[in-house]
Protein backbone atom coordinates (compact mmCIF):
# COMPACT_ATOMS: atom_id res chain seq x y z
CA UNK A 1 0.00 0.00 0.00
CA UNK A 2 1.38 3.24 -0.92
CA UNK A 3 1.78 6.07 1.32
CA UNK A 4 -0.74 8.99 1.98
CA UNK A 5 0.32 12.63 1.78
CA UNK A 6 -2.74 15.36 2.21
CA UNK A 7 -1.82 18.62 -0.22
CA UNK A 8 -2.88 21.07 1.91
CA UNK A 9 -1.99 23.39 4.80
CA UNK A 10 -6.11 23.19 5.80
CA UNK A 11 -6.31 21.93 9.33
CA UNK A 12 -10.10 21.20 8.96
CA UNK A 13 -8.95 18.63 5.77
CA UNK A 14 -7.18 17.37 8.30
CA UNK A 15 -9.29 16.64 11.07
CA UNK A 16 -11.67 15.15 7.78
CA UNK A 17 -9.18 12.72 6.67
CA UNK A 18 -7.83 11.84 9.88
CA UNK A 19 -11.49 9.93 9.96
CA UNK A 20 -10.93 7.20 7.66
CA UNK A 21 -8.26 5.83 10.35
CA UNK A 22 -5.58 5.78 7.85
CA UNK A 23 -2.14 7.23 8.18
CA UNK A 24 -1.07 10.10 6.52
CA UNK A 25 1.22 13.06 6.10
CA UNK A 26 0.69 16.14 4.94
CA UNK A 27 2.56 19.12 3.36
CA UNK A 28 1.20 22.64 1.76
CA UNK A 29 1.20 22.78 -2.14
CA UNK A 30 2.96 25.52 -3.41
CA UNK A 31 0.83 26.53 -6.36
CA UNK A 32 -0.80 29.86 -7.87
CA UNK A 33 -4.24 29.74 -7.09
CA UNK A 34 -5.19 32.45 -9.96
CA UNK A 35 -8.17 31.47 -11.74
CA UNK A 36 -7.31 31.32 -15.60
CA UNK A 37 -9.43 33.75 -17.86
CA UNK A 38 -12.94 32.74 -18.49
CA UNK A 39 -12.81 29.66 -16.34
CA UNK A 40 -15.67 28.51 -15.13
CA UNK A 41 -15.80 27.61 -11.16
CA UNK A 42 -16.14 24.10 -11.74
CA UNK A 43 -12.59 23.94 -13.81
CA UNK A 44 -11.09 26.17 -11.41
CA UNK A 45 -11.41 23.50 -8.55
CA UNK A 46 -11.03 20.53 -10.86
CA UNK A 47 -7.91 21.71 -11.85
CA UNK A 48 -6.15 23.53 -8.84
CA UNK A 49 -7.22 20.27 -6.73
CA UNK A 50 -5.26 18.32 -9.51
CA UNK A 51 -2.40 20.66 -9.42
CA UNK A 52 -2.22 20.74 -5.33
CA UNK A 53 -1.46 16.94 -5.76
CA UNK A 54 1.14 16.90 -8.72
CA UNK A 55 2.98 20.36 -7.00
CA UNK A 56 3.94 17.49 -4.12
CA UNK A 57 4.76 14.61 -6.45
CA UNK A 58 8.29 14.85 -6.75
CA UNK A 59 8.97 15.10 -3.03
CA UNK A 60 6.60 12.42 -2.74
CA UNK A 61 7.11 9.71 -5.61
CA UNK A 62 5.23 6.53 -4.82
CA UNK A 63 2.73 7.93 -2.39
CA UNK A 64 -1.50 8.44 -3.23
CA UNK A 65 -1.71 12.39 -2.87
CA UNK A 66 -4.71 13.70 -2.15
CA UNK A 67 -5.68 17.65 -3.80
CA UNK A 68 -8.81 19.28 -3.02
CA UNK A 69 -9.95 23.13 -3.40
CA UNK A 70 -12.98 24.32 -2.90
CA UNK A 71 -15.07 27.75 -4.04
CA UNK A 72 -18.31 28.86 -2.88
CA UNK A 73 -20.47 30.22 -5.98
CA UNK A 74 -23.48 32.82 -5.31
CA UNK A 75 -25.25 33.48 -8.64
CA UNK A 76 -22.50 33.74 -10.68
CA UNK A 77 -20.11 35.41 -8.29
CA UNK A 78 -17.26 33.49 -6.55
CA UNK A 79 -16.77 34.01 -2.97
CA UNK A 80 -13.39 33.82 -1.41
CA UNK A 81 -12.47 33.39 1.78
CA UNK A 82 -13.27 36.54 3.39
CA UNK A 83 -10.01 37.90 6.33
CA UNK A 84 -11.87 39.85 7.33
CA UNK A 85 -15.54 41.04 9.80
CA UNK A 86 -16.68 43.81 6.69
CA UNK A 87 -16.00 41.10 4.12
CA UNK A 88 -17.63 38.16 5.70
CA UNK A 89 -20.53 40.51 7.05
CA UNK A 90 -20.99 41.48 2.99
CA UNK A 91 -20.89 37.71 1.98
CA UNK A 92 -23.54 36.84 4.96
CA UNK A 93 -25.75 39.86 3.62
CA UNK A 94 -25.59 38.50 -0.10
CA UNK A 95 -25.99 35.08 0.66
CA UNK A 96 -29.07 36.27 3.23
CA UNK A 97 -32.35 34.33 1.92
CA UNK A 98 -30.52 33.41 -0.90
CA UNK A 99 -28.57 29.52 -1.80
CA UNK A 100 -24.85 29.21 -2.14
CA UNK A 101 -23.05 26.08 -3.94
CA UNK A 102 -19.89 25.06 -2.88
CA UNK A 103 -17.77 23.42 -5.60
CA UNK A 104 -15.28 21.12 -4.17
CA UNK A 105 -12.76 19.45 -6.78
CA UNK A 106 -11.21 16.16 -5.75
CA UNK A 107 -7.81 14.71 -7.12
CA UNK A 108 -5.99 11.41 -5.86
CA UNK A 109 -2.54 11.06 -7.55
CA UNK A 110 -0.67 7.62 -7.59
CA UNK A 111 2.32 9.56 -7.83
CA UNK A 112 4.50 6.14 -9.07
CA UNK A 113 2.13 5.31 -11.82
CA UNK A 114 1.24 8.84 -12.53
CA UNK A 115 -2.32 7.74 -12.76
CA UNK A 116 -4.91 10.73 -11.50
CA UNK A 117 -8.22 10.62 -10.83
CA UNK A 118 -10.13 14.11 -10.73
CA UNK A 119 -13.89 14.77 -9.68
CA UNK A 120 -16.17 17.67 -8.28
CA UNK A 121 -18.48 17.28 -5.89
CA UNK A 122 -21.20 19.97 -5.17
CA UNK A 123 -23.00 20.81 -2.29
CA UNK A 124 -25.77 23.67 -1.41
CA UNK A 125 -26.80 25.85 1.47
CA UNK A 126 -30.27 27.32 1.21
CA UNK A 127 -29.97 30.54 4.09
CA UNK A 128 -31.97 31.39 6.17
CA UNK A 129 -33.46 35.07 5.81
CA UNK A 130 -30.55 37.25 8.50
CA UNK A 131 -30.55 40.67 9.56
CA UNK A 132 -27.29 42.71 10.46
CA UNK A 133 -27.85 41.69 14.51
CA UNK A 134 -27.75 37.98 13.53
CA UNK A 135 -24.89 38.49 10.67
CA UNK A 136 -22.85 40.55 13.70
CA UNK A 137 -23.53 38.15 16.36
CA UNK A 138 -22.31 35.01 14.59
CA UNK A 139 -19.26 36.74 12.96
CA UNK A 140 -18.08 37.88 16.72
CA UNK A 141 -18.79 34.25 18.26
CA UNK A 142 -17.03 32.19 15.29
CA UNK A 143 -14.91 34.24 13.19
CA UNK A 144 -14.59 32.08 10.35
CA UNK A 145 -12.47 34.45 8.47
CA UNK A 146 -10.71 31.77 6.73
CA UNK A 147 -13.68 30.20 5.23
CA UNK A 148 -15.28 30.41 1.59
CA UNK A 149 -18.41 31.88 2.06
CA UNK A 150 -17.64 33.63 5.79
CA UNK A 151 -19.26 30.50 7.75
CA UNK A 152 -18.38 26.99 9.62
CA UNK A 153 -20.81 24.24 8.81
CA UNK A 154 -19.32 21.84 11.56
CA UNK A 155 -20.00 24.60 14.15
CA UNK A 156 -21.89 27.39 14.87
CA UNK A 157 -22.87 28.14 10.95
CA UNK A 158 -25.19 25.72 10.86
CA UNK A 159 -27.59 27.79 12.51
CA UNK A 160 -27.56 30.35 9.12
CA UNK A 161 -28.93 27.78 6.94
CA UNK A 162 -32.57 26.87 5.94
CA UNK A 163 -31.53 23.96 4.48
CA UNK A 164 -28.49 21.85 2.95
CA UNK A 165 -28.65 19.50 -0.45
CA UNK A 166 -26.10 17.33 -1.88
CA UNK A 167 -24.48 14.14 -1.71
CA UNK A 168 -21.89 14.41 1.07
CA UNK A 169 -21.98 16.81 3.64
CA UNK A 170 -17.93 16.57 4.24
CA UNK A 171 -17.56 18.49 0.82
CA UNK A 172 -18.89 21.53 2.56
CA UNK A 173 -15.73 21.38 5.17
CA UNK A 174 -13.56 21.17 2.33
CA UNK A 175 -12.73 17.11 1.43
CA UNK A 176 -15.33 15.13 0.56
CA UNK A 177 -14.77 11.95 2.00
CA UNK A 178 -17.18 9.39 0.52
CA UNK A 179 -16.17 10.39 -3.25
CA UNK A 180 -11.99 9.86 -1.53
CA UNK A 181 -13.31 6.66 -0.32
CA UNK A 182 -14.39 5.37 -3.62
CA UNK A 183 -10.94 6.90 -5.28
CA UNK A 184 -9.06 5.21 -2.68
CA UNK A 185 -10.61 1.84 -3.38
CA UNK A 186 -9.38 2.15 -6.73
CA UNK A 187 -6.18 2.16 -5.40
CA UNK A 188 -6.48 -0.83 -3.63
CA UNK A 189 -7.07 0.58 -0.12
CA UNK A 190 -9.88 -0.56 1.72
CA UNK A 191 -11.53 1.33 4.18
CA UNK A 192 -13.12 -0.30 6.71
Amino acid sequence: MLPLVLASSSPYRRELLARLRQPFTWAAPAIDETPLPNESAEALVRRLAEAKARALSELHPAHLIIGSDQVAVLGNQILGKPHDFSRARSQLMAASGASVTFLTGLALLNSASGHCQVDLVPFTVHFRALDEEQISRYLQAEQPYDCAGSFKAEGLGVSLFRATEGEDNTSLIGLPLIRLVQMLEREGIAIP
